[in-house]
């Protein structure tokens, strides 16, 4: 592997407080990228709105993003307006890409961004918001076979599964029209594999073949290895947990019982069975358990296996407890709560919401009619994304979705849709999904319409005081499910089907 090329200097700070992505220029169809990793190539026929286009609104209402045949179309909230539909060929992959107002959209040659058109712009002890029309932009990074896309600790790092090209940028750039200074490396092989950039600027990643993958490593800003274990066969999913004071904690989904890296140093988890697999995790910054699922068998009846029990993994010390739901899910149906709440969406049509340490169910809300994974992992099923509170659960089949306040385990908004979406991410203007000022919501037909709300933030899921903190990765875990590890945020992967279904990893 090559050494890091350009460093780039971390805003993460500003960024979570809604400033990094608030630069006042938009995104400019004539915008060019740094570092060379993008020449619109892939994103020809995008446009990217300009600042002349924006609108300055009292409070931001999150916009919902949804991957179709044909396309992305992207949806208000609050009411189901559609904002805009941009036509892209073949099949589409959705990604956070770590800002709060892109979407990294995956297609068949490498990563495009997608301006979902929020803008929460910081100035002193208070926020103006902005509201554009959602745009096809001009940037992109051409990726043989793109897989996953993980933001973390202020960069986010696009892995080229058929090239082994990884590149890091600072997301907080795209609201100039550019990917920034770019860092690009690479893996020794090309392979199914994943980086997660780390707070020192360090840099996790997996090596590996197309054949087999058992290798993942942390390398320091120079770019030399300070720490590897080989003792991680099929590596698929990957999620950031609560830090120590030591820096990251990162948990990594392996055939046979899953790997955390903590304190500088690999620690595998100890489990029952020969095979045991959780491809697709979801984490959460302020909690030090991680949400996966929990696969038993190398080689299930027709090639799916479909548990009933997910694992939480509790990276303190390596250890995993299981609980079981008593009903299936698949890779799509993984999430974590503003206040790190584990969420499963399962066969039986609940939105199942558990306590990460106690493993005890809290809500069992239904949201969808009862359901079975497809064959193929490309094709529509119930799935969701959590911002600001909120649950938004999709049940394709009947082109709705449900609005779940997390805390209460509430439903209190459905909408319907006018296509069958594939994938679905949620924007709400700021890089960690929360809003840094209070929300004014007006849910006069949902379960907080009685709620008390400071001042305007967000009036879109009506949760101004909850702490919309999570930053999981929508790990398509692209071996199970396409690529079926997610979000993914910052701290999950929910393996965006490159599990076992398809490409041995789905998704990403």
């Amino acid at each position: 592997m090559t050494s890091l090329r350009t460093i780039i200097t971390s805003r993460r700070a500003a960024s979570l407080l809604g400033i990094g992505v608030l630069a006042l220029a938009a995104c400019s169809p004539s915008a060019t990228t740094g570092g060379g990793a993008s020449d619109g190539g892939g994103a020809s026929d995008g446009q990217t709105a300009t600042s002349s286009d924006r609108t300055e609104v009292a409070a931001l209402t999150p916009r919902i993003v949804l991957a179709h045949d044909g396309g992305v179309t992207t949806i208000d909230s609050a009411d189901g307006t559609e904002l805009g539909t941009a036509e892209v060929e073949g099949y589409v992959r959705l990604n956070p890409a770590g800002d709060g107002r892109h979407v990294a959209l995956s297609t068949a040659d490498g990563f495009t961004m997608y301006d979902t058109g929020l803008l929460a712009q910081g100035h002193g002890d208070h926020f103006h918001y902005y509201v554009q029309d959602p745009a096809l932009t001009d940037i992109s990074v051409a990726a043989p076979h793109p897989g996953h896309v993980v933001p973390h600790a202020g960069r986010t790092a696009l892995f080229a599964d058929g090239t082994g090209a990884i590149t890091l940028f600072d997301p907080a750039s795209l609201a100039d029209g550019s990917l920034g200074e770019v860092e690009e490396t690479s893996t020794e092989d090309p392979h199914h594999g994943v980086a997660v950039p780390l707070e020192d600027g360090g840099l996790l990643l997996t090596q590996g073949t197309e054949d087999e993958r058992s290798t993942v490593q942390v390398k320091d800003a120079s770019g030399a290895v300070v720490a590897e274990t080989d003792d991680c066969p099929g590596i698929h999913g990957e999620a950031a947990a609560q830090p120590t004071e030591s820096g990251d904690v990162i948990s990594i989904g392996c055939e046979n019982g899953p790997v955390v890296y903590r304190d500088g140093e690999f620690h595998k988890v100890a489990v029952d069975q020969e095979y045991q697999r959780s491809g697709n995790q979801k984490g959460h910054p302020s909690s030090p358990i991680v949400l996966a699922d929990h696969k038993v068998e190398k080689d299930p009846a027709g090639g799916i296996e479909r548990p009933t029990e997910i694992a939480l993994i509790d990276t303190r010390d390596a250890t995993m407890r299981t609980v079981d739901l008593g009903s299936p899910y698949w890779f799509r149906s993984l999430d974590r709560g503003p206040n790190g709440e584990a969420l499963v969406l399962t066969y039986d049509g609940e939105l199942n919401i558990l306590d990460p340490e106690s493993g005890e169910i809290l809500h069992e809300v239904p949201v969808a009619a009862e359901w079975t994974e497809p064959e193929e992992w490309q094709t529509p099923g119930p799935m969701m994304a959590v911002a600001d509170g909120t649950a938004f659960v999709v049940d394709p089949a009947s082109k709705k979705i449900t609005m779940v306040d997390v805390a209460s385990g509430k439903t209190y908004r459905e909408l319907e849709l006018t296509v069958e979406p594939h994938e679905i991410q949620v924007t709400t203007g700021t890089a960690s999904g929360e809003y840094t000022v209070g929300h004014a919501h007006d849910h006069e037909d949902d379960a907080h319409a009685d709620d008390e709300h400071g001042s305007g933030a967000s009036d879109a899921g009506g949760h101004e005081g909850h702490d919309h903190g999570e930053e999981g990765h929508d790990d398509h875990d692209h071996a199970d499910e396409g690529h079926d590890d997610h979000d993914h945020a910052d701290e999950g992967h929910e393996d965006h089907g490159h599990e076992d279904h398809g490409h041995e990893d789905h998704g990403h």
